[in-house]
């Protein structure tokens, strides 16, 4: 006797298991993640990464004879006021902006997972200080806390640059890991755990971790976006990277002096590459809340 006949499901809009659409193995990858971004992302970062290989110029060289030259057949998206190739200079750039994304994210990632770990697992007034202290710093304008952080460290760098863009942009995430903390805390596998000797960064990992890193995914691959932009902005204002140093911000710094000559190429075609990559990110970041609060939906 089949012991599927012994049950019978009920409920409104409920159908029999063998009734039930089961999609295919393709749309169920299309449903996971936003096909046409991923496709636009991948492109941008694989140009990126075989800069050497696309670029038909050396984007640390000036040519001096074609200084604001349109787009054309020998430069693709024309010169700039100093005389470098814009399509060489955009796939080096793109490189170095996403480089920073990624270390800046990272950074701002992992700080605030510590962080509102600890302030989720703390005693009472220990959280109260801890969430206080964040509450404050993002009151501050991280352009400010920026400044001050760049002020001290000099003539930045990528990688001093990051760790600034990471140390301004944690407080967000960490109010969010210390709201999930504390629903689980109290759980008996983390009570376990502690009772058996595990250590904080333990029970962090085996876990708090996977509990959490499902509700704060979509704000871990945002934030590579906000880094760009804030690198874009800082370089933009004359405060980030060194002229010198090629990214999608220093390129934008020359937005001044192309207004004064003209060049609409060199503000249109970096600004165009920054903003589809920033939309690419922004909207992976995007479907992943939707589909992690539809799940979180269907439980």
């Amino acid at each position: 006797m089949n012991d599927s006949s012994l049950f019978r499901i009920v409920g409104a809009g409920r159908r029999p298991l063998e009734e039930r659409p089961i999609l295919p193995k393709w749309r169920r990858v299309l449903r996971v993640m936003p096909l046409a971004s991923v496709v636009v992302l991948a492109f941008i970062v694989i140009g990126c990464l075989m800069a050497p290989v696309i670029a038909n110029h050396n984007p640390w060289d000036f040519y001096l004879q074609n200084l604001n030259q349109p787009p054309n057949g020998e430069f693709y998206f024309g010169t700039d006021s100093l005389g470098r190739d814009i399509f060489s200079i955009i796939w080096y750039g793109g490189r170095l902006s996403l480089t920073i994304g990624l270390l800046a994210a990272a950074i701002s990632s992992v700080i605030g997972m510590i962080y509102g770990c600890l302030s989720g697992t703390a005693p009472e007034w220990i959280d109260q200080i801890l969430m206080r202290w964040a509450e404050l710093l993002c009151s501050i304008p991280a352009l400010l806390l920026q400044l001050l952080f760049l002020a001290c460290v000099g003539e930045p760098g990528v990688i001093s640059l990051s760790m600034v863009i990471g140390f301004t942009t944690w407080m967000n995430m960490a109010r969010i890991v210390r709201s999930e903390v504390r629903q689980i805390r109290e759980s008996d596998y983390v009570l376990e755990s502690k009772m058996m000797g595990g250590g904080f960064f333990h029970v962090l990992w085996y876990h708090l971790l996977p509990n959490f890193i499902s509700p704060i995914l979509f704000m871990i691959v945002s934030s590579v976006g906000t880094a760009m932009t804030t690198e874009a902005t800082l370089s933009f204002l004359g405060i980030g990277l060194p002229t010198e140093e090629i990214s999608l911000g220093t390129m934008l710094s020359f937005s001044t002096r192309a207004l004064l000559t003209n060049s609409w190429w060199v503000i249109i075609i970096p600004g165009l590459f920054l903003v589809i990559t920033l939309v690419c990110i922004t909207h992976i970041g995007h479907h992943l809340r939707r589909e992690i609060n539809r799940g979180c939906s269907n439980l």
